[in-house]
């Protein structure tokens, strides 16, 4: 017998619902008797005989009084080979125009729970991007988090979309693009991109976006991370997991707590953003039987860098690649400032005693280049130090020589892009290091 409750709040997309005798489970899918396509996702009981659900289709066929059924014990996505080159919602269900996935194999996509039994680093092998600047300031590691931080407006989609096409062509591993939050016609061009480059075969998308309701956007990224698990544990695949935006996801869940009453904290975020992310994060771990690499794009709103959401996302990265406003104004493609980019990720171990070597050398330049503008602002560059002016020009040609054509923006630089890669980006920094 189907679990029947009625409804008897309803707080934005907070529905609340009293049951007589059992209770539905968490995470439990439910229906309304009076619009099958209105459904609710179960978050909590709030005591014996109530329970809170998420209106996930936010809309507005709910009465107070009308009758919600169980449909499912929860949320299910379908999996494997079918679902490659597919978009589809945070629910599991396809939004493009492909055939149906009635007859595909499907996973649960509830809460992630690690299996203590099967933990391990996973691949530690640095992955070439072809993107200079990544390469160099923040290499791309198997099985760990990158972020790409910016305003609206820098580069962000854009070059998570170049990683894309650029780390996606090994038919080895899987890529799962989930994005949080972001425009319809960013999602398209992606999509076209990547069938236009044959990248789809082995790709899935997922979107939650911004015209939907925070229910479905929060959801998207748990339902993304946990079929990436499925692929690296039923089928042993290395997966490359990129996420655009999580800020957003932080965001969704903000817009949730508010429905829910819960207190806000002293940034004016969710009282559980701290465990929220965490959980998220946690649930892109690696394991022996395979690893998932994570890019994530961070947007800065108001161009903060301080916001508080902001900075508990950082600290949960490997590595953080910033993007400029300034850099992107004078014309500089991709737009990464190169002293505030950091990564844990550029140690001897990993990258070699000579990589880290002219890491540190070239942050040396840099943040001198930074201290020497003051300066020459008032003096100008004639009144330097020969060594000062040497490494001032140093500076420059390094922030010209780490400017590279992207392949997916082609057709809006009208420069072919360019791959280069980790030898002779290293070489060509070794040049200029050396003054040749």
């Amino acid at each position: 017998m189907k679990l029947k409750g009625k409804i008897t709040s309803i707080n934005g997309l907070v529905v609340t619902i009293l049951y007589k005798e059992s209770m539905p489970s968490v995470n439990a899918i439910l229906q309304s008797e009076q619009s099958t396509s209105v459904r609710l996702l179960v978050l909590a009981n709030k005591n014996e005989h109530e329970a809170l659900a998420l209106n996930l289709a936010e809309s507005n066929a709910l009465e107070v009084g009308s009758y919600v059924m169980q449909i499912e014990q929860g949320l299910t996505i379908p999996v494997g080979e079918k679902t490659l080159g597919r978009v589809f919602n945070a629910l599991g269900e396809t939004i493009d125009t492909g055939e149906s996935l009635a007859t595909a194999e499907k996973i649960s996509a509830g809460a992630y729970v690690r299996n203590e039994t099967d933990l391990g680093e996973g691949g530690q092998k640095i992955i070439e991007t072809g993107i200079k600047v990544i390469d160099f300031f923040t290499p791309f590691v198997e099985g760990r988090k990158i972020g790409i931080i910016g305003g609206a407006g820098v580069g962000k989609t854009v070059l998570v979309t170049e990683l894309m096409h650029n780390v996606c062509k090994n038919d080895s591993g899987i890529s799962l693009f989930v994005g949080i939050g972001e425009r319809i016609r960013e999602a398209h061009e992606l999509y076209e991109t990547l069938q236009e480059r044959d990248l789809l075969r082995n790709t899935v998308m997922y979107l939650g976006q911004m015209s939907e309701s925070a229910a479905m956007r929060s959801l998207s990224g748990t339902t993304a991370a946990a079929a990436a698990r499925w692929w690296r544990d039923k089928k042993n695949k290395d997966v490359l997991f990129f996420v655009d935006n999580i800020y957003r996801y932080i965001q969704a869940g903000n817009e949730l707590s508010t429905m829910l009453g819960e207190t806000a904290s002293e940034g004016g975020y969710q009282p559980t953003m701290f465990t929220d992310l965490s959980k998220f994060q946690e649930g892109l771990d690696s394991n022996s039987k395979g690893t998932i690499t994570s890019v994530q794009s961070i947007y800065v709103p108001a161009d903060d860098i301080s916001d508080p959401a902001v900075v508990e996302i950082y600290q949960q990265l490997d590595s953080v690649i910033v993007l400029s406003r300034d850099i992107m104004e004078s014309g500089i493609l991709p737009a990464v400032d190169l002293i505030s980019t950091t990564s844990s990720l550029t140690t001897q171990e990993m990258v070699g005693d000579r990589h880290y070597v002219l890491v540190t050398e070239v942050r040396k330049i840099m943040q001198k280049y930074n201290d020497l503008r003051g300066v020459i602002a008032i003096i100008g560059e004639s009144e330097l130090s020969l060594q000062d002016r040497s490494d001032y020009q140093k500076a420059k040609q390094l922030i010209e020589y780490f400017a590279q054509p992207l392949f997916v923006a082609e057709s809006m630089t009208g420069k072919k892009g360019e791959y280069v890669t980790r030898e002779e980006m290293l070489d060509g920094v070794e040049e200029i290091i050396a003054g040749r």
